[in-house]
């Protein structure tokens, strides 16, 4: 595809995102599970978690670091977030050229059943027994016509209700079918590592405010203690105590920013006895204190 070409399909894809993208961020859309995304100004680069998600952008890009790893993806790609994995993200955006993307979570139940209507195909294989948690790839034709079909129904209400579950699985087929499949298949091969290690993750997301231990999380997904632990290292490039800590912080801003809530009760929320280790650490992490979250948010309102 020329560049022109490529240029007038990225337009395309901005001009169905702009309207949905009511304010900077991620909006969630009619559709479950879909959000747009929008950012009119540079980002700095600062720990972000997603949801296992394909992040599809049609304007602006993003740094994405996870690990030594540093991805780069742009207008006409989109990202494979196939884990939960906290990572370094850096936006680039103006406000005469703002960021539009779209990002649609990665629904296992109906990623294993495309996987199994497709089959076994020839030309796929997982190679890796541990892949990428987090990969890029460009939209091919295939990818960019069914994210097209998705975001127009978007924008009806009764198209939404009606046809959008079908698309978003026509996102998710048309991503089996293109470079990253692999990984994705990876996600739901029942016997392989990368997909224990995706259910394990799923555990520490619903229960992360709880004690847990290795051993807890090794059974959850059906392994030993120290294969579970070098799987989990090798996929999320963090040990499982490092994640969980992580993701107590990320989950405790979300709270501070979003929720408006105090120090101390968002401390015990996420799971920390001690308010003041819980302080040193988010200091330590995110470079200012915890209650300077809630001067950001007025200052901003």
């Amino acid at each position: 595809m020329s560049l022109t070409l490529h240029s007038d399909a990225n337009a395309t894809l901005v001009s169905l995102i702009k309207p949905l993208a009511s304010r900077p961020g991620f909006v969630d859309t009619r559709v479950p599970g879909v959000q747009a995304m929008s950012w009119d100004y540079y980002v700095a680069s600062s720990p972000q978690i997603y949801e296992p998600s394909l992040v599809i952008l049609a304007q602006g890009s993003k740094l994405a670091r996870l690990g030594s790893r540093t991805l780069e993806y742009g207008a006409g790609h989109y990202l494979v977030q196939a884990l939960s994995v906290p990572f370094m993200c850096e936006t680039f955006a103006t406000q005469e050229e703002p960021m539009y993307g779209v990002a649609v979570m990665i629904d296992r139940t109906v990623l294993s059943e495309l996987v199994q209507a497709m089959g076994q195909a020839r030309d796929v294989t997982v190679r890796a027994q541990t892949p990428e948690s987090m990969s890029s790839a460009e939209l091919d034709a295939s990818m960019r016509e069914s994210v097209e079909r998705l975001l127009h129904c978007l924008h009806d209400p009764l198209d939404a209700q009606v046809m959008g579950p079908a698309r978003v699985r026509e996102v998710l087929y048309a991503a089996l079918r293109g470079p990253q499949s692999g990984v994705l298949r990876a996600l739901v091969e029942q016997q392989g590592h990368f997909a224990r290690i995706g259910a394990a993750l799923q555990h520490l997301r619903d229960h992360y405010s709880e004690a847990l231990s290795v051993d807890d999380l090794a059974r959850c997904a059906n392994m030993s203690a120290s294969t579970f632990h070098e799987h989990f290292k090798r996929s999320t490039m963090l040990s499982p105590v490092q994640y969980l800590k992580r993701l107590r912080l990320l989950k405790a801003q979300q709270m501070l920013i979003g929720e408006g809530m105090g120090v101390a009760q968002v401390a015990h929320k996420v799971g920390y006895q001690s308010t003041s280790q819980f302080s040193r650490e988010y200091k330590r992490y995110f470079e200012r204190n915890p209650g300077e979250e809630g001067e950001r948010l007025r200052i901003s309102a």
